[in-house]
Order: structure tokens, then C-alpha cells, then sequence
């Protein structure tokens, strides 16, 4: 079988010329045309937003040819070639204001040079909206702009107020020209991570269109499991026989690692198109999309927040909550959703409530490496070193060594932490126990500081009682007392009881006892 995988290809002429392998989306594009006029698309990272931009931009220029065998041939009759401004803010670094006014001056020039220039147009606002209304006029058609990751800028300065600011007004006064220019203008589809509210484009624009929450276009990017069987059928049983699996066995390892992403109440489950295309390149599969990133300031927002991180398995967000940050520092939810460490997991209509989760174990699993890497104390540094260790200790039913690994975890705990100290244990202990339950069977809940947990092996059950500045022998008759191990004492296994204590004095793990 050999079959190109467009990894890292966000052309479309590109990949239809290339004969790189393509999910048709042109059907939805084609739907997404003719049902407005400006529209606005949040997706997170390497979902395919570019692509989608690349081929409403080959569409627009009329190039019907790379539209062979696709929706788009039958579904559009006309073919009118439009003045296209495609805006592309992905490839730069943005540390100072220069950085964006040269990136928005370098275009305006290539512009300028097709549709001519006046000497009154003297900002980057004014330069916008003169080749807007020259373009319409010279081709005699409205003019279709495109801005591809229009945050950019906004998403690098985060932190730094004061550039975040200048980026602000630039892009305020520049996206604000496409509503002078409405009498111009076909078509205006911008994308990005997420939506600053306070950016004029969305307070202004009050026509713009956001479809990143609507039932009608939540398949234009990522790839629906329908999509992932009718176009990799091929690919699958290749990935299966490569990886000692059936096909059946391959295509629930996909599901489990790559499905999950909802962008509406009812959506199709998406797959992630980045993940997908690396696992059929290299016939193995991988943490493919999470490497790519490191969701460094995330983990900073969730501390600064103080962000309880239990609640990352029950949130819950309204829609408007989901589409803007500009409330982050207080509430980190809506920056983890748009950047795809959370999805929409269900609905509830009543309140008008999204419930979140983690999309799949691919995300699920290296979040929560990253987070033992920045919470815990950690002896060699290495998260998977750390886990396989304590995780090889609890098979074995060495509860000294397992215990001692996760009395060291809570080594040093930073004396900025002190007054959060039951916080900071509740994190460290889900981040723990959430990686445990990867590789056997775990089971907690969080209620008022106190935090029981059930493991369970092949050979062990180990029930366990947290207790904060008690003590190792209060949390072993509370185990008694509320008969923790009543639900096990038919199964065949080795029960162990395990009372711990917490204390603020040595911030840490003071004692625990064992019983059998």
C-alpha cells in the first residue's frame, strides 16, 4: 500500500497535486459559503484550520481542477474567480509590537503591489481597507479575505500585559476595516485558538457568524469515525498487522486514543487529524499531538488560579464561558477547552451547561505526566521513571516501597504552598492516582480535604484513607469504622488497608499503617 499522509501539509493545492490522501470536506465548505457571509472558527492546534482556509482560498480562485472527484465538482456550478486576501499569522515569533505591525506591513505591501497603493492611507488600517475597496473595483467582484489564527499575536503575549495591549489595539483597528468594507466584501471566514471578546472584530462585527459551537459545522475539521472507516480502511488493517492486532483491536486503540473531541452538544465524535495521519505514516502508534506542545503557561494559569484539579473530570462551562479567556485568570476552563486539553463531553439543556473532560487517553494521559512534572517533587525528574517504578511496586504488593515513592512526591512542597497545603496534597493525589489508574484500577473522590481510594491489581485490593494533620491510625479506624472494605471481602484477592497522615508541619507524608 502506498499512500502519502500529508503530516504537517496545510496546502490544498499542495496535497490534491501531490496525491497526498484527503478527507472530503468540500460538501460542508460548499454548505458553509452559501449559508453566510462572515464567520468566525475557533479549533485548537493542528486540527486542520489552515487546510480549511487553503481550500476555501483555491476555491474562491476558481481553480475547479483541484476540486476532481470531490463534493465541490458537482455541488458548485459557477466557478467565479474572486480577489482572495489571505492573511496568514502562524509563522512568527511575537515578543515586541514591531513584530506584528512588520508582519501586517509585509502584506499589505504584496497586496499593494497587485491593486495599487494610495499616499493618504498611512496606517495599517487605512492601507487595508484602500485594497479591499481596489480589489472589488479592479475584478469587479466582492473581495473573500481569509485570516488564518487571527489570536496569534494576542495567544504569545499572554502574560505580558502590555504588549497584549498594543497587539490588542492593532489588530482592533485592522479587523475592524471589514465592516467599512462590508459593501466589498463576498465572504470572511477568520480561525484561531480562541476569541478575545474585547477584540473589536467580535463587538463591532455584530453580523460575524461564530460556528465554533454549531451543529452544522462541527466536522469542518478533525476527522469523524465515519470518515475514518469509509477513507483508512486500508490503513488500519495495515496499522493492525504492523502492531500484532486485529483490524477491530487497531480501530478501538485509534478510538481510545485519538477520539473524543466534541465541538457541540451533540456533535460526532471527532478524531484528531494530527495524531491519525502520524499513526498511518509511521504504522505505530503515539502521543503524536500533545508532543508538539508543551501547555507550560496552562500549568502556570492552573496554579496561579488555584484551580482544584479534581474538577478537571466533572466541569462544567456555559457557551459563552467556552468562547472567551479574557476571564483566565480566575478561570483557566476556557483556555484548556480551546486548546484542546478539554472537550464538550454532554449538554444539559435545562441549564444551558456543557459538562467537560479530557477527549481521549492521549491528552488525558500526557496532561497529566506534565502536571507530576510541575506538582510533585520528583527524584529523578522523570515522570515515566517516577510512575513505572511506583506502579511496578503496587503489582507486587510492596506497600513500603510504593509508599516511600509517594511520601517522596511530597518532598519540598515550596513554603509559597503552605496556606494551600490541602490543596496542593488534593493535586498532587489526583495527578498520582490519575496516572495509576492508567495501568491498573483506580478509584477516588475529593469531599471536604478527605480523599479515600480503592487500587486494584490483579492480585491486590488496597484500600486507602488520607487524613490531613490527624493521624496514620485516626485514618485506619475511620477504614474500620465505615467498613471501606465491605464491597471486596468475596473477591479472591489480597485486601490491604492503608491509613495515611498528612502534616503541615512537614509538609508532606508524616506516617501511615498497614493491616491485611
Amino acid at each position: 500500500m502506498n499512500r502519502i499522509y500529508p503530516v504537517g501539509i496545510q496546502n490544498f493545492e499542495e496535497i490534491r497535486k501531490g496525491n497526498y490522501c484527503y478527507v472530503d470536506k468540500t460538501a460542508l465548505i460548499h454548505r458553509l459559503v452559501y449559508s453566510g457571509k462572515y464567520y468566525f472558527l475557533s479549533r485548537p492546534r493542528r486540527f486542520g484550520k489552515s487546510l480549511l482556509i487553503s481550500t476555501l482560498e483555491a476555491y474562491f480562485q476558481g481553480k475547479k481542477e483541484l476540486f476532481n472527484g470531490l463534493a465541490m465538482e458537482t455541488l458548485e456550478k459557477d466557478w467565479t474567480v474572486y480577489p482572495v486576501l489571505h492573511l496568514d499569522l502562524n509563522n512568527e515569533k511575537y515578543d515586541s509590537p514591531d513584530k506584528l505591525d512588520g508582519i501586517l506591513h509585509n502584506v499589505l505591501c504584496r497586496w499593494e503591489e497587485i491593486y495599487g497603493k494610495r499616499d493618504s492611507e498611512t496606517s495599517l488600517s487605512l492601507r487595508f481597507q484602500g485594497i479591499i475597496q481596489r480589489a472589488s473595483e479592479k475584478t469587479g467582484h466582492h473581495v473573500v479575505i481569509l485570516i488564518d489564527e487571527y489570536d496569534k499575536p494576542m495567544l504569545q503575549a499572554l502574560g505580558d500585559e502590555t504588549l497584549l495591549n498594543d497587539y490588542r489595539n492593532t489588530l482592533k483597528a485592522f479587523y475592524g476595516t471589514l465592516k467599512s468594507c462590508d459593501q466589498y466584501i463576498k465572504f470572511a471566514l477568520l480561525t484561531g485558538v480562541t476569541k478575545f471578546s474585547k477584540v473589536s472584530v467580535f463587538s463591532d462585527l455584530n453580523n460575524l457568524m461564530d460556528i465554533s459551537i454549531d451543529d452544522r459545522f462541527t466536522n469542518l475539521c478533525g476527522i469523524t469515525e465515519e470518515e475514518l472507516y469509509l477513507n483508512f480502511q486500508e490503513d488500519i488493517i495495515a496499522l493492525g498487522e504492523n502492531n500484532g492486532m486485529t483490524s477491530e483491536e487497531a480501530k478501538s486503540t485509534l478510538k481510545k486514543l485519538y477520539d473524543g473531541y466534541h465541538f457541540a452538544g451533540n456533535s460526532d465524535d471527532i478524531y484528531n487529524p494530527f495524531s491519525l495521519l502520524n499513526t498511518f505514516a509511521k504504522m505505530r502508534f503515539g502521543s503524536y499531538w500533545f508532543e508538539t506542545g508543551t501547555p507550560t503557561f496552562l500549568v502556570e494559569l492552573l496554579k496561579r488560579s488555584k484551580y482544584n484539579l479534581h474538577r478537571l473530570t466533572e466541569e462544567l462551562a456555559s457557551a459563552d464561558c467556552l468562547g472567551g479567556i479574557d476571564s483566565m485568570n480566575t478561570n483557566p476552563v476556557p483556555i484548556l477547552y480551546q486548546s484542546g486539553y478539554l472537550t464538550i463531553k454532554g449538554y444539559d439543556k435545562e441549564f444551558d451547561v456543557y459538562s467537560l473532560g479530557f477527549p481521549n487517553k492521549e491528552v488525558e494521559e500526557g496532561f497529566t505526566r506534565y502536571l507530576l512534572l510541575n506538582y510533585a517533587h520528583l527524584e529523578t525528574g522523570n515522570p515515566s521513571f517516577e510512575i513505572v517504578s511506583f506502579v511496578k511496586d503496587v503489582r507486587k504488593g510492596d506497600i513500603d516501597s510504593f509508599m516511600r515513592r509517594l511520601q517522596s512526591f511530597f518532598a519540598d512542597t515550596p513554603y509559597e504552598l503552605t496556606r494551600d497545603l490541602e490543596l496542593h496534597y488534593q493535586n498532587v493525589l489526583f495527578i498520582v492516582f490519575k496516572l495509576l489508574g492508567f495501568y491498573t484500577q483506580a478509584e477516588y473522590h475529593t469531599s471536604h480535604g478527605r480523599i479515600d481510594l480503592v487500587v486494584k491489581t490483579d492480585k491486590y485490593i488496597y484500600v486507602m484513607e488520607f487524613k490531613l494533620d490527624g493521624s496514620a491510625d485516626e485514618a485506619m479506624r475511620q477504614i474500620h469504622e465505615k467498613q471501606y472494605t465491605a464491597p471486596f471481602v468475596s473477591d479472591s484477592r489480597k485486601i490491604y488497608k492503608i491509613g495515611v497522615n498528612f502534616s503541615k508541619d512537614v509538609r508532606g507524608i508524616e506516617k501511615w499503617v498497614v493491616e491485611e
